[in-house]
This record gives C-alpha cells, structure tokens and sequence, in this order.
C-alpha cells in the first residue's frame, strides 16, 4: 500500500472490538452509531472544540458570554415542568462563584453531575431570577483533558455514549494506528503539494487531537479533499469507461437540414444557445457516444437546441427520440417540434421525387392501439424520423430502425432505469447519444458533483422578445390582488391561481386547490371562467382542461404544483401563489416560469406571511431577481446541499465534513485532479490505492446515484 503505511481497508477489517476498553456491551452501544470498525470510529468527526487552554472563571464571565468555565458540582435537583419536560438544576461553584445550570430533557444529568463532581462546561451565561445561569450547556468531566484543545462528538442517549468515551476510543486507535506503521497515503505527494495539505496521519490526528485551531481548520481541508476527491474520481472513471467501451455514431454535423432548420426559425439564436450548439456538434461528430446535461433556466431556449441535436442524427439516415414526463409536457413537445419541422423534407429514394416530409410522431400511453401498432411498424422501417413520448418509448414492442440521439427533458423526473433503457445499443452495436435537460437550475459545483460524469452546457440568456417577469411579495390576498387578476383578464389575457394542497388540512394552514376554487368561484372571480387542476384530476379530465385553458376557453387556472413542469400558455400573464412560504426557491421559480412566456408584461404575486427568517430570505431572493442560478446559489446557502443531494443514498461517503456551500473551491479542485489522475492513460487502474478507497466508500448504492442520468 502507497506509503507502506496501514490503508483504510484495513482499518475498516478491524473490528473496533480490538481496541481496549470496548467489550461486547460497548460495541453494541458504538453499533447504534454506525461504528462497528476501527475506520468507523476515526470517520465519527467531532462536532465542535472546547479550547480548554483558555478557560475562564465563573467571576470573570459576563451576562450574554459564551465561556467555558472547571466547576464543582455542589448540589443537584430533578423534576418535571408544567409540560410534562424534564428538568435537571445543577448548583455549581468555583473559586470566584456559583453557577446554576439548568438542563431541559436531559435527565440522565442528574446521574452525571452528583455531588462532589468536577466538570468544565461551555455555554451562554444568562440571567434568570437574580442568578446567572446557562442553559443545556456542553459538559466535559474532566479527566487528563484539561489544557488542551477538546473534541466534543456527538452524544448517543441511546447507546449511552459520551463525549469522553469517543474521546478516548479514538486516542487509543491513533495510538495503535501510529504505533504499528502509520496510515497510508495513496494521495500523490505532487497533488499534496500543490494544494498545501496534509499528510494522512496528521489529518486524522489535527481532526481528533488538535495541539491548535489551526491544525483543525488544515485536517478539515484534507479530509475534506479526501471525500470530494473519491465521489470525482469515480465520475470521471465512469466517463472515461463509456467512451472508451461504447460505439457510438459519428454523426453529419454539417448538413443541409439543421442549417435548413435555422434559417426558417423566423429569430436570431442567442450567444449561448450557439455555443451550446456548437459544442453538442462537436460531441455528435466524434465516435464516442454524447453523455451531455443542458441546464437553461424557464424559456432560455432549450428546445430549439434539442430539436438542432435531433435534426444532426436525421441528416443522417438515424432516428430521433424526445421523451417528456408527463403526456401533456410529451403532447405540447410534439405540437411545438412538428411546428418548428413543418415543411422540411428529408431524402428518401423510394419515392417519386428522391424525398419526402419529415415525420414527427407522438406516442404516449393515450395513443390508440392500431396508432401504436402502425407507428411501430414505421419505426422499424425508418420511416418516422423524431419520435416523441413518455415513458411509452421504452415500452416493449418499440423498437427504433437506427437510433442515433435520445433528448430526456426534466431528467430527474426519470429512474435510472428508464434512461438507461434509452442507452441501449441499437442492432449494429452502436449506442445513440444522450442530451438531458432541465429547467431547475443546478448551481455549478453541485452539479460537478451529482452530475459530474456529464458534459455540462448551460444557456444562460433569455432570448429576445421575452419579457421580464415582475415579481411581487405581499401579505395577504386581498381585493387587490383578485383586482390584478380581472384587469389582465379585461385585456384578454390569462391568469394561474397556485396552492399548496388538494384540499383542506387541519395539520396545515394553507388553503386548498379545491377550497380556493370554490371561493373565488363564488366571490372575488365571480365573474370569470374557473378551472380547477391537481394531482386528482383523472388523466382525461386533466387533458381536457389544458386543452380549455391552452384555447382560451378557462380564464384563471386554480393548480397545485401540477402546472410547475410543462404547462406552456403564452397568453397566461399573472400568476399568483397563494401560502407561498410553503414552497421552496425552486420549485417558486419554476412556478413563477409559466408566465412571461409571451411578449407580454407579466407579474407574479406572491402571497402570505413568511414565518421564519429562511422564508423571508426566499421570498426577497424571487422578487429581488429572475436569474434561476443566482436562485440556486441562494437556495444552496439557505438550505445546504441537502436540496441538491437529497436522493443520495446514506453512504459511508455521504459528505461527513465536506460542504457543497462551504467548499466550492474544493469541488472544482478535485475535479481537476480526478481528471488529471483518470485521463494518464491507464485511469484508476494506474492508481490501485486509489482505486480501492473510492470502491471502499462508494458502494452499489451510491455508485448507481451517481450515474443517475
């Protein structure tokens, strides 16, 4: 192993019962938290530092100080509140005075602080009934920690551990570790050295036993490297195996028909949808199949590159797929694309004249039986050249004559299974390219960390002609804003209505899709044509109210988040969302995107109260700016990667220390190495420690969520 040190492999062999001290009873109670080996035990990170070089006296410290204080313990009083809580009250005293603590929920303290006890706690003095006090404060027996920097793990009330019992595991395990041969290091020095970090062995003991606060924040950026690096490098060898392994179609990028298409469009493309296209080109003239993400924000353009993509494969001689999530996105997909094509031939030397119309079908699980079957048959034989659907596409008895490029819009909305089924080879081997889309902008080093194994394009431009979309936060939803509504309607145009739920709920005090309908229905909108949509809608009945509302028919459409994903009215112009602290930045930006979608001013009222500081925060993001990737940053912040990762599965990888807000640079840092490492020649098999810590820490699970698209 690199460094003929100990590997983690290793370490994660050893049992944590080989340590001293930790019988069957203790690695029962170490179990319940996850710690059944050595490097179970070494990857428990510490949750915060005491500085017990610095401690304080209970005189010096003042009311509103956080400070840490060595006390003995004088008396100690247990008993329940009003509420049913528990309430532990410790009298404690040193040299320069006494001290209450007061603990809540905590009444296994009691047991802990009895008389005579000497303890250091940490915490914010306050003032209550003329003593000074501090409430839940950390505790630390004393034992052979004073003097030094502290580590404060995570407690387990459950399997009774403290602090101190992983203080103590995790020393004698360095000591063990040290002793033997020391750890393992299959990071290259040259790596190491280029960013300043650490060696292994003083990163796990700056982490756990820091002599400085400094040694923490340096072990913090090793470790830190260490996990970004492993989830990177196995992006980047996933990539590198597809296109080394898979066949794929060196397509005519230069043809007549996309130029053809262009031309027609009526419009300039923009700066970034060119340079989107032109690197899709790029990647569809090489043999290597295309494995690309387009993110673009709510009307940036994307289809238009799609359909450009698809038109590549057609040129050809291939076929095109196009498949949407839903039967109204794929239907809506299908009148937009058929119009864009209508009127462009391709070759066909069966017929008359050496050409014919380029034909775009539409298959869903809507489409009649003699449809499907003759749309089949044609799909076989080349005879439909895009074909757009749902999750029909991958159905059995669907079977494409040459498929040369595959479009997944709304990526996530799909199983790894249904795009994989799309990756499939074709009859000679060759396997089609992927562009997958969507409309939720991904801040940029999440995406190099969930999606990293993609090329990534964004379109970061609006094009012209769309109008900006004025938005507003107030209180309440008074005749005001039912006012808005019916001018805009007056002028012949449309309106969306949004609520949170179906229908009435006594745990939330939100409005319901149906209770609102029914009250607008009967005062504020009286006057105006009401449709209702949600998620229990039959699917009939759904498609004939978008059909209602797309000819004008409905005037205001009262919806659930149902309309959040490919409802495209251009005539609707004023949304408003009803409890909209309720959603997520998100999921309000891609509500706020069904509207403006014309050349019409539009306006999006978001309405209620924002109940903590973190709803305030979204609320002024969405009216302070329209851009989707500044929203993403913001939402990352507010919220931390959790929005983003949250189908990770929970590895032993799982991002124990590094942050996707904090550690951004890192992100990117360790991308570049990955590729650096992966693209010598050899990849990872060049690497073998490397190689099988990634293996170690990134199992099936995580593996298969990392090549989600």
């Amino acid at each position: 192993m690199a460094g003929g040190g100990i590997s983690l492999r290793e370490l994660d062999g050893r049992p944590v019962s080989d340590l001293a001290g930790v019988g069957d009873r203790k690695a029962e109670a170490l179990s319940r938290v996850d710690v059944r080996s050595v490097l179970d035990l070494l990857t428990y990170y510490p949750r915060r530092y005491l500085d017990r070089t610095r401690e304080a006296t209970i005189g010096a410290l003042a009311v509103g100080e956080e400070g840490m204080v060595l006390v003995r313990v004088e008396r100690v009083s247990a008993r329940r509140t009003r509420g049913g809580r528990s309430l532990v009250e410790v009298r404690v005293a040193d040299d320069t005075g006494t001290l209450r603590l007061t603990f809540f929920n905590q009444p296994w303290r009691e047991r802990q602080l009895s008389e005579g006890t000497e303890a250091v706690v940490f915490g914010r003095l306050d003032r209550f009934r003329g003593d000074v006090q501090m409430t839940n404060p950390v505790v630390d027996l004393v034992g052979d920690r004073t003097g030094r920097i502290v580590a404060v793990y995570p407690q387990s009330e459950a399997g009774g551990l403290q602090s101190w019992d992983m203080d103590t595991l995790i020393a004698e395990a360095l000591r063990r570790v040290m002793m033997v041969r020391g750890f393992a290091d299959p990071v290259p020095t040259a790596v190491r050295d280029r960013y300043r970090l650490v060696g292994r062995a003083a990163a796990y003991g700056g982490i756990h036993r820091p002599g400085s606060m400094q040694e923490v924040v340096e072990a913090r950026r090793r470790l830190v490297f260490d996990e970004l690096l492993r989830i990177q490098l196995e992006l980047v060898q996933r990539k590198v195996d597809l296109e080394r392994t898979a066949r794929g179609i060196a397509h005519t990028v230069d043809g007549d028909l996309v130029s053809a298409f262009h031309e027609r469009l009526g419009f300039e493309l923009t700066v970034a949808q060119r340079r989107t296209i032109s690197a899709i080109s790029a990647d569809l003239a090489e043999a290597r199949p295309m494995h690309r993400l387009l993110q673009g924000d709510v009307g940036s353009g994307k289809t238009v590159v799609a359909v450009s993509a698809l038109l590549a494969a057609v040129q050809g001689g291939h076929q095109g797929a196009f498949m949407a999530p839903t039967g109204v996105l794929a239907e809506q997909h299908h009148i937009g694309v058929a119009g864009l094509l209508a009127g462009l031939t391709v070759a066909d030397p069966s017929t008359l004249l050496g050409s014919r119309p380029l034909r775009v079908d539409l298959l869903t699980g809507r489409t009649p039986a003699a449809e499907r079957r003759r749309i089949a048959a044609d799909l076989v034989a080349g005879g439909v050249d895009i074909l757009i659907g749902t999750h029909a596409l991958i159905q059995e008895g669907v079977e494409f004559g040459s498929l040369g490029v595959v479009v997944i819009d709304e990526q996530h909305k799909f199983g790894v299974e249904q795009r994989a089924a799309l990756r499939a080879e074709n009859s000679d081997g060759t396997v089609p390219d992927v562009l997958v889309m969507t409309a939720t902008p991904i801040p940029r080093t999440a995406a190099m960390t969930v999606y990293g194994d993609l090329d990534v394009s964004v379109l970061d431009e609006l094009p012209p002609g769309r109008t900006p979309i004025t938005t507003e936060w107030v209180a309440d939803d008074d005749d005001a804003v039912w006012a808005a509504v019916r001018a805009e309607v007056a002028e012949g145009r449309q309106a969306y209505v949004v609520c949170p739920l179906i229908d009435e709920s006594e745990a939330l005090e939100v409005r319901s899709a149906e209770e609102v309908y029914a009250e607008l229905s009967q005062g504020g909108l009286a006057d105006l044509r009401l449709g209702l949509l949600h998620g229990r809608v039959g699917h009939a009945e759904k498609e004939e109210t978008m059909g209602l509302f797309r000819s004008g028919a409905i005037d205001v459409m009262v919806a659930t988040t149902v309309i959040e994903v490919g409802v495209d009215v251009p005539n609707a112009t004023i949304m408003v969302v009803l409890d909209a602290a309720r959603f997520g930045i998100a999921q309000l930006h891609q509500l706020r995107g069904r509207v403006g979608r014309g050349e019409v001013a539009s306006r999006c009222l978001l309405v209620g109260d924002a109940p903590t500081a973190e709803a305030e925060e979204r609320l002024k993001a969405l009216v302070r700016t329209t851009d989707g990737f500044e929203l993403a940053e913001v939402d990352l912040d507010l919220r931390g990667e959790g929005t983003i990762m949250g189908e990770r599965q929970k590895g032993r990888n799982d991002l124990r220390l590094a942050s996707l807000r904090r550690d951004r640079e890192w992100v990117e840092a360790a991308r570049e190495v990955a590729i650096e490492l992966v693209g010598d020649g050899d990849g990872l098999a060049g690497h073998a420690d490397l190689a099988d810590e990634v293996a170690l820490f990134l199992g099936e699970a995580e593996s298969a969520f990392l090549l989600k698209s």
